[in-house]
């Protein structure tokens, strides 16, 4: 049995290494101006106890007339810093003695650092430990977790909350800025441990957050500003019980309001509570019809809105146009291409070849470490476009082993146009072999499967002068007519956001 009496020592003695001034061989600036410090630390520590450090530091290794290697980590607070190299160090992180905003930004710094123990550790540490500041805080670490894919925790938790305890968000101090689906999907809760009219008075609070030009004071609304109301909340009012109310929390919480109500609804709320013959069945019966009715409507409009937004945010891209956004997000959700659009994404740009630069070095340097990614790639000398999703964070590896290169995932696809303004003229091909899902090859541009789609670069080349390929083997389909090697024109990678 391993005797494990002589780790506190150890660990001593390393955080008095990282005390030393002498010895360091590596400087790390950390943070943005004007909140910047530099720390001391040693390259053989750093390469073994953080994988993104690691691969940071394969890229910028001395040259033999410098001293000192020196990198920058712009993307984390210099106090949170400090923090995490005790960790790296000395395996040392008293978590009870940081505020929990600290432990979240720690959490995040972590997992860009690759620190994975950390990330798991942590994780449950809020979750054990911090219950109620999650539910506090609910839709920051809602919108944090499924943001970064590393924090399945986190997501499971929330997930969670809002399907078995809806009431603890809507008492949460951030519950106004949640999205209006997921407070929605609440308000369709039947285990909701409140009352009807503490739901609505909820509703009401979220709706006037959205409008910030709305006063608190109800006597001094306008027509217009009962419409604005009226139209935020016009998703929402239905799916409220609002029949289950007394005829007192009528009169002090709905009548005020009655302008904001459809006129329909107001009508028979008005019978309900004026006719003292009215029979709760036949009238249920009729509200379940209605709600049915509201749904249908909602979806029809939802459809409507993402069709518009669609066609009035045109996409920053060379390559493709908003209808190629609209079938890649039918992809994304795994919907045929005649089922209706659920969710139209935000094509945020992170790289263009033209404008960043064709080497496998300046594709991995930006983008390493993002997910939710889609890859565009026009052949040079034809109308052909070419593409792929990554629902992972890209990595730059080393070939080694038959698997070192890649990484899982069973969420990931490639597509090939045939011509930019014909999308009917298409192919769609999903991973079929998990494993070898994404190709992070540091010498090649996003490329995944072992031969399905591959961006080929060297050392001084870039995809423009190299011989790239497509040939089916990971993935279901093969997405070219040929195996012939290919340049690329013009290449984009895009993060993928809700809108």
């Amino acid at each position: 049995m391993a005797d494990n009496k002589f780790l506190t020592q150890l660990s001593h003695n390393l955080l008095e290494i990282l005390d030393d001034e002498e010895y360091y061989d590596i400087t790390i600036e950390v943070g943005n101006d004007p909140y910047v410090q530099t720390f001391r630390a040693h390259m053989v520590i750093l390469n073994y106890r953080s994988p993104y450090l690691k691969r940071t530091l394969s890229t910028n290794k001395k040259k033999s007339d410098v001293n000192l290697t020196h990198i920058k980590l712009p993307n984390i607070l210099p106090e949170i810093f400090q923090k995490i190299l005790r960790y790296i160090y000395g395996g040392e992180l008293s978590l009870k003695e940081y505020d929990t905003s600290d432990i979240v930004k720690i959490l995040i710094a972590a997992s860009e650092l690759g620190l994975q123990e950390l990330i798991l550790h942590l994780q449950s540490f809020l979750i054990n430990n911090e219950t109620n500041w999650i539910e506090q805080n609910f839709n920051m670490i809602y919108k944090m977790s499924f943001k970064i894919g590393s924090f399945s925790e986190l997501q499971n938790f929330c997930k969670e909350l809002m399907f078995k305890q809806p009431e603890k968000i809507f008492n949460s101090s951030d519950f106004t800025s949640i999205p209006e689906k997921a407070l929605i999907s609440l308000i369709e809760q039947d285990n909701l441990e409140m009352s009807d009219v503490q739901i609505w008075n909820h509703v009401l609070k979220w709706g006037i957050a959205q409008n910030p030009e709305l006063s608190s004071d109800l006597s001094s609304y306008s027509n217009d500003d009962y419409n604005i109301l009226k139209k935020t909340l016009q998703q929402c009012i239905p799916l409220i019980k609002l029949q289950n109310l007394s005829s007192k929390e009528f009169l002090e919480n709905i009548f005020p309001y009655k302008k904001i109500l459809p006129e329909e609804l107001y009508d028979d709320l008005l019978k309900i509570f004026l006719n003292i013959d009215f029979r709760p069945s036949t009238k249920e019966t009729k509200e379940t019809k209605k709600a049915e009715e509201v749904k249908e409507t909602m979806e029809i409009e939802e459809t409507k809105e993402i069709k518009e937004i669609s066609s009035n945010k045109n996409i920053d891209s060379k390559i493709i146009t908003n209808q190629h956004v609209e079938l890649i997000s039918k992809w994304i959700d795994r919907l045929e291409n005649t089922d209706k659009l659920k969710n139209i994404y935000g094509f945020k740009l992170l790289l263009r070849g033209s404008r960043d630069g064709f080497s496998p070095e300046k594709f991995h340097k930006i983008c390493n470490n993002e997910s939710h990614t889609i890859a565009v790639i026009k052949v040079r000398k034809s109308n052909e476009i070419l593409g792929g999703y990554n629902p992972i964070k890209w990595e730059s590896r080393a070939c080694t082993t038959s698997y070192s290169e890649y990484s899982k995932t069973e969420d990931s696809f490639i597509f090939s146009f045939k011509n930019k303004n014909d999308i009917k003229n298409h192919i769609l091909s999903r991973v079929k072999d998990a494993k070898h899902a994404i190709d992070n090859y540091y010498m090649c541009g996003p490329s995944f499967g072992r031969y399905d789609l591959k961006i080929r670069g060297g050392n001084n080349r870039d995809f423009v002068q190299y011989a790239s390929f497509c040939q089916q083997l990971s993935y279901e389909k093969q997405i070219r007519n040929t195996k012939d090697n290919f340049s690329v024109e013009e290449y984009e990678i895009f993060q993928i956001i809700d809108i």
